[in-house]
């Protein structure tokens, strides 16, 4: 039998990014506390108690196998870190982040520190309002109440503006709201491997990059004027056919897609490798071709300095790749930087894994998933 309760928490800021910071606050709490079940919508309503700037405030419930004082503890300690600094007899003040427990199953706690359930929430609309999107019925142990009569029955209602904001249960349910992610970078930039490691973690249909049975390949390392052409030109046969096949229908069974290139890299190694005669061919062939495929939600560029990037194609071991220059390295890493300052800034993420190992710490391949992450929230200001 299981020993999870079942807590209620309202989470309200008015200070900073106040979408990005109930939804930090939100992961936070499913990582410290216990699963998020499900969350509200985002209300904003007017400072009540003071002038100050409109709060956006909504609820969730967790199932935790904390006591109702550990999960206290815990909401303090996630405030201070989000930048709230608690002070005695402050009085209602701007805050970053305002996190209370409402509710502990049905738990009637009175102590010095701690009164569940929350002795004011029966008179803040702010907090009854989201609550009624994740407890409609839940009574209150006390009023005998349910959440929906206390917020008709609460006479001074301040004016609540439902936002068309979405707050996630946890990381993996916000991937999961995107179509398709690209991760990009320079030759042995560990790409592939990270595709790899996120489809396997959040259940993502895997498109990778087809290339070792090239057979221009080999022979355009050893003399890339004469093979240049025909080897983008396959390249770009190659790629488009299993865009179109690999990317045109969803698989029922995954949460998204994520691939190890995206087929506009195409374009940018030919113009690296082609003179310009055959480019400006090359790139109305491709025109057309980049008109019909899909393109991803979220581009992630892996930048890797020349120096790394040696020493794991070296490591790897591809013997038709231990003759790359470092030149060539240089101008392709340069290509890509160009090709992104045009792409949507929306959608384009670059990050420097000079000092990163993702396969060996897991530390480093967290702070990955955090800049994807906090890029597919910014994703969900721009939508607005």
């Amino acid at each position: 039998m299981s020993n999870e309760k079942t807590a209620y928490i309202s989470l309200g800021s008015n200070v900073g990014n106040r979408y990005l910071n109930l939804q930090r606050a939100v992961f936070e709490l499913g990582r410290r506390i216990g699963n998020v079940l499900k969350t509200s919508s985002i209300y904003e309503n007017e400072a009540v108690g003071f002038d100050g700037a409109p709060f956006y405030n909504a609820c969730i419930s967790v199932n935790t196998k904390f006591s109702a004082k550990q999960v206290l503890a815990q909401l303090l300690q996630l405030e201070k870190e989000l930048g709230r600094e608690r002070k005695l007899n402050e009085g209602y003040t701007d805050r970053p982040i305002d996190l209370d427990l409402i509710y502990y199953e049905e738990a009637i706690i009175v102590e010095d520190d701690l009164e569940v359930p929350h002795p004011r929430m029966q008179d803040r609309s702010f907090v009854l309002k989201p609550l009624a999107d994740v407890a409609p019925q839940f009574y209150h142990p006390i009023l005998k109440k349910d959440t929906r009569n206390l917020f008709m029955e609460l006479r001074d209602k301040p004016p609540l503006e439902k936002k068309h904001l979405r707050l996630f249960r946890d990381r993996a349910h916000l991937f999961s709201q995107v179509q398709f992610i690209s991760i990009e970078g320079n030759i042995g930039a560990g790409k592939t491997t990270l595709t790899h490691m996120i489809a396997d973690e959040f259940n993502a249909k895997l498109v990778l990059e087809r290339f070792a049975d090239n057979p221009f390949l080999p022979k355009f390392y050893k003399d890339q004027s004469r093979y240049a052409f025909a080897l983008e030109m396959s390249f770009l046969a190659d790629r488009y056919q299993q865009f179109m096949d690999d990317t045109s229908q969803f698989d029922l069974f995954k949460q998204f897609m994520v691939s190890d290139y995206d087929i506009f890299k195409s374009l940018i190694f030919a113009k690296v490798t082609l003179q310009k005669d055959e480019f400006e061919l090359y790139r109305r062939v491709f025109n057309v071709m980049y008109k019909e495929v899909r393109k991803p939600d979220v581009y992630v560029y892996l930048y890797q300095n020349t120096e790394r990037l040696l020493q794991q194609i070296k490591k790897r071991g591809r013997a038709y790749e231990q003759d790359i220059k470092p030149d060539y390295l240089e101008t392709i890493n340069k290509s890509y930087m160009d090709f992104l300052k045009s792409y949507p800034e929306q959608n384009a993420l670059i990050i420097d894994m000079q000092d990163l190992d993702f396969v060996a710490n897991r530390h480093d391949y967290e702070y990955i998933l955090d800049a994807i992450e906090a890029k597919l929230l910014e994703k969900q200001l721009t939508i607005i």
